[in-house]
């Protein structure tokens, strides 16, 4: 199959200093995509096109859809032509071993539809505690971005998507991907993950491109990662969360600060 088209050039004016000018423009692409799980579906989300086989597995494994079961197959449309739905609907199969998944009305968005304690709880009751490691360091921590930035070539040209990735402690950036969604972005490097059989990811880092809400921190924990890094703030629940998890959350990362928002107090 060819390669789906990312992002689409389109006439703009600029005005600069009162002077206006036209010229090409590269924008984003967004689609919608339909994950389904044993052709049931689950969610609807709008997406970058591309990786959409790491994005469908890793929603099913954040989302505890798979709950522990093998994915046996990935593909485009499970109930018709590829080509007919324009390759926007991914259905993920574990032969009918993943519990039956309850359907999902309307589009995944940056809310979890819980709230406070209840979110958390309920990520408790399928999540342990993640076994603690050796803590990565400040140094790498400060590093990351601009590391995970190198990578981000849809961003060169669009200026438009967010971008995750999971790094080693050492500050090895192991793979990047971009999507207009941060959870999207997210899923891509889990699934590719869970897909290669690297989950779960004890000791790696995620890092963010964007804020850390509740959803990324539960997807961080889910997968098994460590430490959290993101270029932003997180939301209050976030935080929270990550504190239950166990999981190192940090925010507002540059190469000169950082605030460690998880654990409450760092060790001396």
């Amino acid at each position: 199959m060819a390669a789906r088209r990312r992002s689409e050039t389109l006439l703009v004016t600029t005005i600069r200093a009162g002077e206006r000018s036209r010229h090409p423009d590269e924008l984003i692409v967004e689609e919608p995509m339909t994950v389904q799980l044993d052709g049931i579906t689950v969610s609807t989300t709008m997406r970058t096109p591309g990786n959409d086989y790491e994005l469908a597995v890793g929603f099913c494994h954040t989302e505890g859809l798979l709950a522990g079961c093998a994915v046996v197959g990935v593909r485009y449309c499970a109930n018709g032509s590829a080509v007919g739905s324009e390759f926007n609907v991914v259905t993920v199969e574990t032969g009918g071993r993943a519990p039956a998944p309850r359907p999902r009305l309307g589009n995944t968005t940056s809310s979890c539809g819980l709230c406070g304690n209840d979110a958390i709880d309920e990520l408790c009751d399928r999540l342990l505690v993640l076994p603690a490691t050796a803590p990565i360091t400040m140094d790498v921590l400060h590093a990351i971005p601009e590391a995970a930035r190198a990578a981000q070539g849809l961003f060169d040209t669009t200026g438009s998507v967010h971008a995750a990735a999971a790094f080693t402690p050492q500050g090895d950036v192991l793979l990047v991907r971009e999507d207009v969604g941060r959870h999207n972005a997210v899923d891509k490097v889990i699934g590719r993950l869970l897909l290669d059989g690297s989950l779960p990811a004890t000791g790696l880092g995620l890092f963010v491109s964007g804020r850390a809400s509740f959803e990324l921190v539960q997807k961080a924990w889910s997968a098994g990662f460590g430490t959290l890094v993101a270029v932003s703030a997180p939301t209050a629940l976030a935080v929270h969360t990550a504190r239950r998890a166990g999981l190192v959350l940090a925010g507002f990362v540059r190469t000169d600060r950082l605030n460690i928002y998880s654990p409450e107090r760092l060790a001396p």
